[in-house]
């Protein structure tokens, strides 16, 4: 993730409710318009027609459709934090394999609620934003749920090095989100053979780091 300098999207933050309602109206329209006609298919025009808003609106706020998918990106992805956070503050059992299989678990929870966001982040990430956001987002991922592991006495840097054990959270992380990608590269659902394969991966290879604390 090339991101470190990768923060929100350069579009107008909304401070007023109204503006704030017309931004959220925006960002449902374009997910729905994705679900049904793709990535590809989707313009300025048809997201606005569907937001009920003049195409001028839509611009007060985003300067083209690239801006409005990555925006969708964020939006999801801020929700997934929320989830695993959540999700993992419930958690009574901690072990390596709770832990992940309750983070990933999460995001799949999300990409059910969310079914544009798997399709915006497989194909749309020839916008170089999306792209770093995405590679951003999954390193800030990887650093909270390596520290989480460590409050919990699940990991530790007794045997790896702090650089070591971020490269290992970052490299789990990444087999995830490639993992998902292709469960879900076809159905909109997930296909629960290839998630699970994908929570036993990480979970395996995470356990398999820490066997000799």
């Amino acid at each position: 993730m090339s991101s470190a300098t990768v923060g929100p999207s350069r579009r107008r933050l909304p401070s007023q409710a109204r503006s704030r309602e017309r931004v959220e109206r925006i960002l449902d329209a374009a997910a729905r318009l994705v679900v049904s006609n793709g990535v590809d298919g989707l313009t300025t025009r048809s997201i606005a027609e569907t937001a009920g808003l003049p195409v001028a609106s839509l611009y007060q706020y985003f300067a083209d459709k690239e801006a409005v998918l990555l925006a969708l990106c964020e939006r999801d992805m801020a929700e997934m934090d929320d989830q695993v956070a959540t999700d993992l503050a419930a958690l009574t059992d901690l072990t390596i394999a709770t832990m992940v299989e309750t983070a990933m678990r999460a995001f799949v929870a999300v990409y059910h609620r969310r079914p544009a966001f798997m399709q915006i982040w497989m194909r749309g990430r020839a916008n170089p934003a999306i792209y770093d956001y995405g590679r951003h987002h999954n390193r800030r991922i990887a650093a909270n749920l390596l520290a989480f592991g460590v409050d919990a006495g699940l990991l530790g840097t007794d045997r790896y090095g702090d650089e070591e054990m971020t490269a290992i959270a970052e490299l789990a992380v990444e087999v995830g989100d490639s993992a998902f990608q292709l469960a879900f590269e076809h159905d909109p659902r997930g296909d629960e053979f290839l998630i699970s394969q994908a929570i036993a991966l990480v979970s395996g290879y995470l356990e398999r780091i820490t066997s000799g604390r």
